[in-house]
């Protein structure tokens, strides 16, 4: 008997942050942007407001426009159900809020005038531990090298060197916190391994 063909709910926290971020991207057109400046969105704000730590992890949900968002989601639907299958669905979340969290409170601390959105710190992220999912004991993949230096030093260079609307900082941080996650989710897995 053939099987028949069914989907695959394969990655389930990939798949359900971007279903979500449509979701913002929808509501920030029905509100002609105001969404976004309420809830999608992280800047400096009293600490006593709530909204303020809910931005924290919500920014991430937030974008621009619709290519803005396309452009995000695509490496993120790439990356992410890989890292979702080598660590699992509640890693593969805790990933995505860490990075939300510690770009917002980064933003919010050092850069007081500026209103950031949008899921890149994510794909930095993604792109770093995606660079360092297989490697060996004690050791220090050349792919992650090199990805590290090509991606964080074309940021830093278009951060001192460019005037655009794009936070360099977001995609910085993000890779920090991606390339750290990577060597100590690499080293649990180790530890937990029979082999």
């Amino acid at each position: 008997m053939k099987k028949k063909l069914r989907l695959s709910f394969n990655a389930p926290a990939v798949l359900t942050f971007t279903a979500l971020c449509v979701i913002a991207q929808l509501i920030s057109m029905l509100t002609h942007g105001e969404s976004n400046r309420v809830l999608f969105s992280v800047y400096r704000a009293s600490l006593l407001d709530p909204l303020t730590w809910v931005r924290c992890f919500t920014h991430v949900l937030g974008h621009a426009g619709w290519e803005h968002l396309l452009g995000n989601i695509m490496y993120i639907l790439i990356l992410g159900p890989m890292i979702e299958e080598k660590y699992g669905t509640a890693t593969t979340a805790f990933i995505m809020a860490a990075t939300a969290l510690v770009i917002g409170i980064i933003n919010m601390v050092f850069f007081p005038g500026v209103m950031l959105l949008g899921a890149s710190g994510i794909v930095f992220a993604f792109i770093l531990i995606a660079s360092i999912t297989i490697r060996e004991d004690n050791t220090i993949p050349v792919t992650f090298i090199l990805v590290a230096v090509l991606y964080l030093g074309q940021q830093i260079w278009q951060g001192l060197f460019s005037q655009d609307n794009v936070s360099q900082m977001a995609h910085i941080v993000g890779g920090a916190v991606g390339a750290v996650l990577g060597f100590l989710l690499g080293r649990a897995k180790q530890k937990r391994s029979p082999y």
